[in-house]
């Protein structure tokens, strides 16, 4: 029984259901010396036989409508459970999707995300959280992090994919009163004014500091926060000048913040957002049907944010770091 062929319960099926030999074998697609051989062996290994040929065709015995019965069940088990491959129903879902993202993250993606979900998904949950990057790695490794959403450079190392996002840039913010009234300021009153430093759980400003250490440029820093939600407060009652990226910038002056938004006077590098997901879900259906629900929210044609400011090949915002997904 260890080698027992599932095809024989197929055969057993056909020929309880169709009444004949013949009938068995073109409903199966197969020859009618098939179908008798499998019926040979059906016998051997049950030890009597199954079915008895009679004036109106082949009749199962009762141990073969017992056998039918249970064989149409397991049947319909493999080929539902198992021969169907990896299916998932989003509307059936009731347990939990897991994000790694920083606040900023949160800002760009919980908004469309939870309300696709709501629609695709309405019985999930979401749940977004910050970890360290070593943490990060053991916990997606894990499953306990579905995709990490965002700028996560120490999840470029193998053991994951990634796929490219959108790209997004910085912005500079004063209060809205700020005596510099241009659009864009120049390098030497970007240098002149105070700055406020936000160094946050998250891992975009790594890209604005790395650039500045690279271009050897030294501000004069007058605070240093944690906190991204204190700055319009600090910025809007201050002289301050802070660099955040431009989902920071657009939030706060769009709710009525005594802030407002100018051009950074230097090619500062965009933040490219990626997805990525451990290679052991990569062919997960679960991950897969999220992935490419982030994948079909978020791309350069659907930034909600395009940049406020006009760019030329040499201006700010133009450059670009990392490789291409």
């Amino acid at each position: 029984m260890r080698d027992f062929d599932l095809n024989l319960l197929r055969v057993l099926l056909a020929v309880h259901d169709a009444g004949s030999v013949s009938a068995a074998a073109l409903a199966l697609g197969v020859s009618q010396p098939t179908v008798s051989t499998a019926l040979g062996r059906l016998r051997r290994i049950f030890g009597e036989p199954l079915f008895i040929k009679t004036a109106i065709g082949m009749t199962p015995t009762a141990r073969a409508q017992a056998l039918a019965a249970r064989s149409r069940e397991v049947l319909a088990k493999v080929d539902t459970e198992i021969l169907a491959g990896d299916r998932f129903d989003a509307q059936q879902v009731v347990g939990e999707f897991t994000f790694a993202m920083s606040d900023v993250g949160e800002m760009v993606f919980l908004p469309r995300i939870l309300d696709s979900l709501r629609h695709l998904a309405p019985q999930a949950t979401l749940r977004s959280v910050a970890v360290t990057p070593s943490e990060l790695s053991r916990a997606m490794a894990a499953g306990e992090i579905d995709l990490a959403i965002g700028y996560f450079p120490d999840l470029d190392a193998a053991g994951f994919y990634r796929q490219k996002l959108l790209d997004h840039r910085f912005v500079c913010l004063l209060r809205a009163d700020h005596p510099l009234r241009d659009e864009r300021i120049t390098l030497q009153q970007f240098l002149e004014l105070g700055h406020a430093v936000v160094r946050a759980e998250g891992r975009s400003q790594e890209v604005f500091e790395k650039f500045l250490e690279r271009q050897r440029i030294e501000r004069r820093i007058v605070l240093r926060t944690p906190h991204f939600m204190s700055l319009p407060v600090i910025v809007g009652k201050s002289d301050l000048i802070v660099t955040v990226p431009h989902a920071i910038g657009h939030y706060f002056s769009s709710i009525g913040a005594n802030i407002r938004m100018v051009e950074p006077p230097l090619p500062i590098p965009c933040i490219e957002l990626y997805q990525h997901w451990h290679r052991s879900y990569h062919h997960d259906a679960r991950n897969r049907w999220l992935r490419g629900l982030v994948a079909q929210l978020f791309s350069e044609d659907r930034d909600e944010w395009p940049y406020p400011f006009a760019r030329t090949a040499s201006g700010a915002g133009a450059a670009r770091t990392g490789p291409e997904a």
